[in-house]
C-alpha cells in the first residue's frame, strides 16, 4: 500500500505535538510495510521564499499552486492508494483534497484542531472559549477580531478560505477524529457519521517503568492563554514558595515574559526555555512526579499526556477538550479504573488545590498510567486500526467491475 502524507509542519518556535504524530505516524507505517510518500512543507521555510512567491502567500491558504502541481506528479508518478492530511496551512491548502480527488484518490484527514470552522483553530478568544463563528457561512467575526495571526488582512484570507473550502471538507472520505468531542466538532458542518473514525493518537513506546519516582510537576508546552500556563502559575502562586515542590516549565510563546518573572521571583519555579522534543522524553518527563495538563481550551488531544501516560507518570489535566477522555475519565467513554490522573475545573482555586493533592498521591498510579498506555495508546493497537481505516477507504474509491 502506497499512502500520502501531506503535512504542513508548524515553526519550530512553537513546539507543536502535531508536528511530532505526524513524523512518528510515518515512521510506523514505514516499518509496517505501507510506503509512506511525503508531501510536506514548514512554514520555517516562508522566511526564505523569493520575493514572487512571498507576494502570493497570503493567499495559499485557498489555493497553493506549487503544491497541487507536485501532488498531481507525485500521483501520476506513484499511484497512491491514499492522501491522509493533517494540516494544510499556510502552504499546501485544502485545495489538495479536491487535487487527490481529480487523480482518483480518496482522503483520509486527521482532526488536530477547529479550524475548518474558527480561523484560530481553538474555538478560544481574548482568554474564553469562543464558537461565534459556528454555523456561519461566511465567518465575518474572525475579521473583525483578527483571529488569524492577530492581522486582520491574513484573518480575511483564513475567513475567505473557510467559507471556500466548506465543500471540499465534506467531500473528505475519512475523517480520523481523535477524540469525541472532535467527532462532534465535524457534525457542525455537516460531516456525516460515516464518514467519521474515532482513533486517538499514538506515540512510540519509550520503554518499562524504571525505579525511578520523579519530583515535581512539569509543564511542557507553548507558553499561550489556551494552553493554561497563566492558569497554573495563579494557582501555584496559592501556595507558599516550596510548599506544593517545584515547577518546572519548558516551552516558549508570548506568555515567556510572565514565566521568567515568576521563575525569578521564587525558587520553586523553573524555566527551561525552548527544549529539544528528544530531551522531553524520557527526560524531563520521567524527572517530574507529574505532568501538568492546565489547557483553558478544549485542546483536541494533547501529546504531552500520552507522552507522561507512556513513561508512567500521572497527569494533573482540566476537564476540557480531549483531557478527560485520554485520562480515562470520561465515564461515557471507557472510564479507566484507577484512573492515571485527575481532572479539575479550569480555575485557579480548584487547580491549587489539585496540585497538593497531586503530589502526594501520585507516586501508586505510577502504573496505571503505563497501564492505560498500553492498552488505549501503544503504536500496534493503533497503527492496525489506521492501516484499515486505509484499506476501506481505498476499496470504497476502487474502480467496480
Amino acid at each position: 500500500m502506497k499512502v500520502v502524507i501531506a503535512h504542513n509542519l508548524y515553526s519550530s518556535a512553537q513546539p507543536s505535538g502535531e508536528n511530532e504524530i505526524v513524523e512518528s505516524e510515518s515512521r510506523q507505517l514505514t516499518a509496517a510495510g505501507v510506503t509512506v510518500l511525503p508531501l510536506l512543507r514548514h512554514s520555517d521555510d516562508i522566511g526564505a521564499l523569493p520575493a514572487t512567491r512571498k507576494a502570493l502567500l497570503p493567499f495559499s491558504p485557498i489555493y497553493n499552486a506549487g503544491a497541487q502541481r507536485e501532488l498531481a506528479g507525485l500521483i501520476r508518478r506513484e499511484r497512491p492508494d491514499v492522501l491522509h492530511l493533517h494540516n494544510p496551512y499556510p502552504l499546501l491548502s485544502p485545495w489538495v483534497v479536491r487535487t487527490a480527488h481529480r487523480h482518483g484518490v480518496p482522503v483520509v484527514q486527521t482532526v488536530h484542531n477547529y479550524r475548518h470552522v474558527c480561523a484560530a483553530a481553538t474555538y478560544f478568544r481574548d482568554g474564553h472559549p469562543c464558537h461565534d463563528c459556528l454555523g456561519k457561512r461566511f465567518p465575518t467575526p474572525a475579521i473583525r477580531h483578527a483571529c488569524y495571526r492577530g492581522s486582520t488582512a491574513q484573518s480575511a484570507v483564513m475567513a475567505t478560505t473557510l467559507a471556500v473550502h466548506r465543500p471540499t471538507w465534506r467531500s473528505v472520505d475519512r475523517y480520523v477524529a481523535l477524540a469525541p468531542h472532535l467527532a462532534d466538532h465535524l457534525k457542525t458542518f455537516g460531516i456525516t457519521d460515516g464518514q467519521i473514525a474515532i482513533k486517538p493518537n499514538g506515540i512510540p513506546d519509550p520503554g518499562p517503568l524504571d525505579d525511578r519516582t520523579g519530583d515535581g510537576f512539569l509543564f511542557f508546552g507553548r507558553l499561550t492563554p489556551e494552553k493554561g500556563v497563566d492558569l497554573l502559575l495563579d494557582a501555584w502562586q496559592r501556595h507558599a514558595d516550596g510548599d506544593a515542590g517545584t515547577l518546572r516549565i519548558a516551552g516558549d510563546g508570548p506568555l515567556r515574559g510572565r514565566v521568567e518573572a515568576a521563575a525569578a521571583a521564587r525558587a520553586d519555579v523553573e524555566y527551561l526555555g525552548l527544549v529539544d522534543h528528544a530531551e522531553v522524553v524520557p527526560g524531563l518527563i520521567r524527572a517530574a512526579s507529574v505532568v501538568v495538563v492546565p489547557s483553558t481550551y478544549a485542546d483536541a488531544l494533547p501529546t504531552v499526556i500520552l507522552e507522561a501516560l507512556a513513561s508512567g507518570r500521572p497527569v494533573l489535566g482540566t476537564n476540557v477538550g480531549g483531557t478527560p477522555y485520554l485520562l480515562g475519565l470520561d465515564p461515557a467513554h471507557e472510564p479507566a479504573d484507577p484512573a492515571p490522573g485527575w481532572v479539575v475545573e479550569p480555575d485557579p482555586a480548584a487547580l491549587a488545590e489539585a496540585l497538593a493533592m497531586a503530589r502526594l498521591r501520585a507516586a501508586p498510579l505510577r502504573p496505571a498510567a503505563r497501564h492505560r498506555y498500553q492498552t488505549a495508546f501503544a503504536p500496534d493497537v493503533l497503527l492496525r486500526r489506521l492501516i484499515e481505516l486505509y484499506e476501506e477507504v481505498a476499496a470504497a474509491r476502487a474502480p467496480q467491475g
